[in-house]
């Protein structure tokens, strides 16, 4: 094995050794931990070597694989182009610096083995999709992932009240709208688990096609199952279920409820989970896959346009998921009053234009433009909601409060917290120079070029948006007048910085975040370049250069500068607090601000007709099925038939047993036996006579029978 082939395989192995040595060492305590986190280091520098050689040697793939199913063909293998190594060298360094945050912040849990289990094992299984060769691997570590998740979700499975997410007692459409970890988890189980269902009949499907699971093979016959697909009327249905897996693993409507409720784990789990990792998986699926759609588009729109057509309707229906999500989910982080709440609506509009700029690259000219404002808004993204959220976790960890209303006040107590939270805020919110800024508006400019003026329209407006709750969440925490809580926090001399192995890795996420930004229009080509220039099924490295469109400028800056102005005079200024106030009194806007905050009666919607319509099944199953045929036919009818058939047999057995055989014939063979008993005399004169009779009427009989 070449050392590029050990580097790709010891980055994905060395989390789950982690994972099996943190229950080996459970006993070890801090020793424990620190391996565990180690390991991740390592899995990072591994990542790191990886990508150095990709970057610069192998012409830009390393590929490694051994036997697993010689049947079936599938093999144990990485594929490691410049893609895939670039979102593993991102996914390895971030799940180490959180995982050097959870030292601290976890350090008191009593349920560390069981976290840092799972947490290392999830991380093996997101590097593990990254890099597989075949879609069986691939798949595996996509489930890998969601079973991890399932587990940290609901560490605290305990569920006591303040792990709660949502409010206690409050309710929407009579369904109550807040969730305990143990409940969160299954619901994120579930959701992902809905979409699982189509990304494995996919798989199922381009098995039976092409014979393989090799991602690279089915690349390279992409035109020829896609006709066959085509030339069926059904090439747009496989399309959309095969991506049915990465929309929930995404979140995007309206898969999206689960990522909102999983906001019950630690803040950790939440900067894992909502940064690099698994909410990316359905954005790496696009990543990966998208390429491969439009080479068969081009091979099909010769020879059978109709399914080019449905490769592009296909495109054309991801950008408007994308696009519709990101400013759905905005809309409900305008209200939200849960930090992290607030956090998780925004990933998912993120997730969402990361979306919108995949499905945009299919309907542009260049594919591969799309491709790459995709993959950089995923890589600005990552690096700045980490940071926003373990800033977080610092914050309510600080207050004992995870409710913006129980913050305020607190830039003068935590001061390097509240700078590495303003720059990530701003980057989110899209400022220039910051690196969100540069992403957000590649991903725009893909959207404009696509076609799709409506998912335009909604990115361009979910700009606006993202810039006033990034506002009000800086505003709410660090500025507007402390709370009662905080005051009091404040008597006590509670209120300090967190520890410092907490606040490394948030500060240097921002760190990095600030001077990405600065210097992306000098390194951003360079890197996207390397990034482009070996990507399974791109077809040409597109030349790549950072330019702003002055037209999409003076479309989205304004609306940017006027969110944080509103943003601003809302929560800084005394008329914009009295003017909220006035909307929480006026009763048609308390009702549109209800209607945001209860998530736009969704989750209600899904426990009323999907939960509420299989309980309905359940009560009248048990009503006319159980009533009718268990009890009516097993319970009724079948013991009453049992009780006539032996009421029948009884009368059978009592006239024709009892008097038939009992009575009459037992008593015809004690007669006939009688008889015979009073012939035998025991005379020798008798016998002699009976005897002489006998053969004279056989002789007679003889003579009878002859003549």
């Amino acid at each position: 094995m070449e050392f590029a082939q050990t580097t790709a395989v010891v980055a994905w192995a060395l989390p789950y050794l982690g994972a099996l040595l943190s229950l080996a060492l459970s006993k070890l305590g801090r020793v424990r931990d620190y391996i565990a986190a180690s390991t991740l280091g390592l899995s990072a520098i591994s990542a790191t070597l990886l990508a150095r050689e990709v970057f610069s040697g192998h012409g830009g793939l390393v590929t490694w694989s051994v036997d697993w199913v010689p049947g079936m063909g599938v093999s144990l293998g990485v594929y490691v182009d410049t893609l895939s190594g670039a979102m593993a060298l991102i996914i390895a360094w971030l799940c180490f610096l959180i995982g050097v945050y959870s030292l601290e912040y976890m350090a008191h849990d009593p349920g560390r083995t069981r976290y840092w289990f799972f947490f290392d094992f999830f991380v093996g299984s997101m590097l593990l999709l990254v890099m597989a060769d075949n879609l069986l691997i691939m798949f595996l570590g996509w489930e890998g992932t969601g079973l991890a998740s399932y587990a940290l979700i609901g560490h605290w499975y305990t569920d006591e009240q303040g792990r709660w997410v949502g409010d206690p007692g409050r309710t929407a459409l009579g369904v109550p709208m807040w969730f305990p970890p143990s409940h969160s988890g299954l619901r994120a189980l579930t959701f992902t688990r809905l979409g699982d269902v189509g990304f494995l009949l996919g798989i199922g499907v381009l098995y039976s096609l092409t014979g393989t699971f090799s991602i690279p093979e089915i690349a390279h016959s992409s035109g020829t199952w896609a006709a066959w697909l085509a030339a069926r009327g059904l090439l747009l249905p496989f399309l959309l279920a095969f991506s049915l897996g990465a929309m929930a693993k995404s979140a995007q409507f309206p898969f999206h409820e689960w990522l909102v409720t999983a906001m019950t784990g630690p803040t950790s789990v939440s900067a894992l989970i909502h940064a690099a990792t698994m909410v990316k998986a359905g954005v790496y699926f696009l990543l990966r896959f998208a390429p491969i759609f439009k080479l068969a588009e081009h091979q099909l729109m010769h020879t059978l346009p109709a399914g080019a057509e449905a490769i592009h309707a296909y495109f054309t229906f991801i950008t408007l998921i994308g696009a519709f999500t990101a400013f759905f989910m905005a809309t409900q982080a305008l209200v939200a009053r849960e930090l992290k709440l607030i956090l998780a609506f925004s990933t998912a509009s993120q997730l969402g234009y990361m979306f919108m700029a995949l499905g945009s690259a299919g309907l542009m000219e260049e594919l591969a433009n799309g491709i790459l404002a995709g993959f950089s808004h995923f890589m600005s993204h990552a690096i700045f909601k980490a940071a926003l959220f373990l800033g977080a976790g610092a914050i309510i960890h600080a207050v004992h409060s995870k409710y913006v209303d129980d913050m305020g006040g607190l830039a003068g107590h935590m001061r390097y917290t509240f700078a590495a939270m303003l720059v990530t805020a701003l980057s989110l919110a899209g400022v220039p120079p910051l690196m969100g800024f540069w992403s957000k508006d590649s991903v725009v400019e893909a959207a404009y070029e696509s076609g799709v003026g409506l998912a335009f329209a909604l990115g361009v407006v979910t700009a606006g948006l993202t810039a006033f709750y990034s506002t009000r969440l800086v505003l709410r925490t660090f500025f507007y007048e402390g709370s009662e809580n905080v005051r009091h926090l404040e008597a006590e001399h509670r209120l300090h910085e967190a520890h410092p192995l907490m606040l490394a890795p948030y500060f240097l996420l921002a760190v990095a975040t600030l001077l990405l930004g600065l210097t992306w229009p000098a390194v951003g080509p360079e890197i996207l370049s390397k990034v482009a220039s070996n990507v399974l099924a791109l077809e040409e490295a597109p030349h790549v250069e950072v330019h702003l469109n002055p037209f999409l400028l003076g479309v989205s800056l304004p609306l940017v500068f006027g969110g944080i102005g509103i943003g601003w005079f809302a929560y800084q200024t005394s008329s914009g607090r009295r003017l909220l106030v006035a909307i929480r009194q006026s009763e048609p806007l308390s009702a549109i601000q209800d209607f945001l905050y209860d998530r736009w009666y969704i989750n209600s919607i899904y426990y009323r007709v999907i939960v509420g319509g299989f309980a309905w099944l359940s009560r009248n199953g048990f009503r006319w099925f159980d009533s009718l045929v268990i009890d009516g036919f097993y319970h009724r009818l079948l013991p009453q038939s049992t009780w006539e058939a032996s009421a029948i047999g009884w009368r059978f057995e009592k006239g024709v047993v009892d008097r038939g055989y009992h009575e009459r014939l037992v008593s015809a063979v004690l007669g006939v036996g009688r008889t015979l008993r009073r012939s035998q005399t025991g005379l020798i004169n008798h016998y002699l006579l009976m005897f002489f009779a006998g053969l004279a009427a056989l002789i007679l009989a003889f003579l009878v029978w002859v003549v």
